[in-house]
């Protein structure tokens, strides 16, 4: 539900602003605005400058910079949180002091090892990579030439461009007069490689034309140079095994500066980063000669706790003023829903769309209720629900690092149920599967049989009574936030609409013998006083909006469509799957048009139920365009900001 906001104003000397922010930033409850006031007890109200950080930004990239190049140390650090708090007491001045000293004293060494270790690494890559290539052509040796004066060199051309190397042949003959060879051999089913050997007095010519083919070129160090093959595979092999041990050479070292460092490195970058976040904050505050001023939204809920924290901690120096405002001004409010965990995975949903504004209703719990049962409806089949509720499940738990994931799961979970109760209803279990097993049918309610394939009519007179109640229900909230926002016509409007609406079904119901014989006369009355209240609040084009709202509500047969496009296919896979003479052929058919029919029930009862609260239900009252409630905080929680003046 919608959390009501009030605006405050905190003002205090400016030697209190870095602890006022540090505590904000800790109760996590102020979402802040810039100041638009004009003045403080009579003085000049100017704005703060932000601030650049100063060194902060280049000390963070350096102590970053070390905790990359050393090992990670997981899980938690002792004595991390005691020297945090510490580090977080300092000035600006103090903290890049303190990180300088630490670089200084391991930078150098931290970097330099790294440097090896980099290095170290790329040339056992490109060993790795010689190797390779020596290994595929090494067959090929006996048919290379041994004489003195010439270069042999490799060239690995992808196979989509084989005929490069044609070019490459004919080339190199023109340069050196046909005095080369050149052989080739798959490296793998991508590559090949052309070992080419030619005179040493047209190197330049030949390592010119070959660079401008755009081919790469392996040319092995110096001193693998007219050795053979096999014995340049055993200089590889020991030059990776002595890179390998350096590696772990310096990794013992890395790790004895972690094991030393790695906690005051961590303590740092963490207290750096929200000194570096503070640099932003300060444009927003406001200032006269001694005082700051600060502004933001604050939870009426958690206004009490907000000013008694600041008490608390600074006494009367600290002034927190609530501010009275005009509906206007709180029409800007920032919008705050504390819902029920079932509502917040639909809270995703719209906030793909647009967030409410201040004084409008929130959709979210409205789609919480209706989203499952559209999508239930239109499954209606309970080994389907099963099936769904399981692959939702799986989603939720492998997929725990995809924040969008996770809300998605939620509302698949949470719609599966339904799927499964109309499945009961309907009678389903695969299509007609579990009919034919005589392990359900449907269920006769109101003297009505729901099986969805011979209750056409039935079924789609639900789903059109389904759209008049939800988009009715769309009106009435309509109504309510247009009196939220004291507009008369807008009342107007959605109240003739209504009327307009219910005097068209009560016509045609009358005139199809479902009401009662007065009723055509008294859906005459509803329109003659609905179309004057249209007018009045929409104007003379708002009338044919009574077209577009009667489109609105067909547009919900598609729950009787989709459902019978989904039973039919079910009907066809079980069909199809029993006239095959061999079982197992059949069960692999039947389950393969079942699959198919899932994942379409998955997506497209999904789409289209969103669809008729986007489309159909949320333009009858909802606007959106509001601010979400942002409270200065660090992101994901954990301690505050600690924010000091120099």
């Amino acid at each position: 539900m919608l959390q009501r906001m009030t605006m405050v104003q905190v003002i205090g000397p400016k030697e209190d602003l870095g602890g006022v922010v540090d505590l904000l930033y800790r109760l996590g409850t102020v979402h802040l605005e810039e100041v638009r006031r004009s003045g403080v007890h009579g003085d000049v109200l100017r704005r703060m400058e932000a601030r650049t950080g100063g060194e902060v930004p280049q000390v963070l990239a350096k102590i970053g910079g070390i905790l990359q190049a050393l090992p990670k140390i997981t899980g938690s650090v002792p004595g991390q949180a005691v020297l945090t708090g510490e580090l977080r007491s300092m000035t600006d001045r103090e903290l890049v002091r303190r990180a300088n000293r630490v670089i200084s004293a391991i930078e150098t060494t931290t970097g330099t090892l790294a440097t090896r270790k980099a290095d170290l690494e790329f040339t056992i890559a490109n060993l790795s990579r010689y190797a390779k290539i020596i290994e595929r052509i090494r067959p090929l040796e006996e048919q290379l030439p041994v004489l003195e004066g010439f270069e042999v060199t490799v060239i690995l051309i992808q196979k989509e461009f084989a005929e490069v190397l044609d070019l490459i042949r004919d080339t190199l003959g023109e340069i050196t007069r046909n005095q080369y060879e050149i052989l080739a051999a798959d490296v793998d089913d991508k590559t090949i490689a052309a070992v080419t050997v030619f005179s040493r007095r047209f190197s330049d010519q030949v390592h010119s034309f070959i660079y401008s083919q755009n081919v790469n070129e392996v040319r092995l160090p110096k001193e693998y140079l007219g050795r053979p093959f096999n014995e340049i595979l055993v200089l590889i092999g020991e030059r990776k095994t002595a890179a390998a041990t350096e590696i772990g050479e310096i990794d013992r070292k890395l790790a004895d500066i972690a094991g030393a460092w790695y906690t005051e490195l961590q303590a740092l970058r963490s207290v750096l980063d929200d000194r570096v976040a503070e640099a932003r904050v300060y444009g927003s505050f406001g200032q006269t000669e001694y005082t700051f001023v600060i502004m933001g939204w604050v939870p009426t809920r958690a206004l009490e706790r907000t000013i008694h924290e600041l008490s608390g901690a600074f006494g009367n120096r600290v002034v927190v003023n609530v501010l009275d405002l005009t509906r206007e001004e709180t029409a800007e409010a920032p919008v705050f829903y504390d819902n029920p965990w079932f509502v917040r995975p639909f809270e995703f949903l719209m906030g793909l769309v647009s967030a409410p504004k201040y004084w409008e209703i929130d959709p979210a719990p409205i789609l919480a209720i209706f989203f499952p049962f559209f999508f239930g409806l239109m499954v209606g089949d309970i080994a389907y629900g099963l099936i769904i509720l399981g692959l939702a499940l799986a989603v939720k738990w492998r997929m725990q690092h995809l924040a969008w994931a996770q809300p998605l799961a939620n509302i698949l979970i949470i719609s599966s149920f339904p799927s499964i109760f109309f499945g009961f209803i309907f009678g389903e279990f695969f299509g007609n599967l579990g009919e034919m097993l005589g392990w359900i049918h449907p269920l006769t309610i109101m003297g009505i049989t729901w099986n969805r394939v011979e209750a056409l009519i039935p079924m789609l007179i639900l789903a059109i009574s389904i759209g008049v109640v939800h988009l009715f229900l769309g009106l009435g909230l309509g109504i309510m936030n247009a009196l939220r926002e004291g507009s008369r016509k807008h009342v107007c409007d959605k109240c003739g609409m209504m009327a307009v609406i219910g005097g068209i079904i009560c016509i045609l119901g009358g005139i199809a013998g479902v009401f009662p014989g007065f009723f055509p006369l008294l859906g005459a009355i509803l329109i003659i006083i609905g179309l004057p209240l249209i007018v009045y609040g929409a104007g003379v084009f708002g009338a044919f909006e009574i077209i577009s709202m009667v489109g609105n509500i067909l547009s919900y047969a598609r729950l009787m469509a989709i459902g019978m496009a989904s039973v039919i296919l079910a009907l066809v896979a079980n069909t199809l799957g029993g006239t095959m003479e061999v079982a197992l052929v059949g069960v692999l058919i039947a389950a393969l048009l079942h699959l198919m029919n899932i994942a379409l029930a998955m997506f497209s009862p999904f789409l289209h139920s969103l669809r008729l609260h986007i489309v159909e239900f949320n333009p009858k009252f909802f606007k959106g365009g509001g601010r979400q409630y942002q409270p200065f905080k660090k992101e994901g929680g954990g301690s505050g900001l600690a924010l000091h003046q120099e």
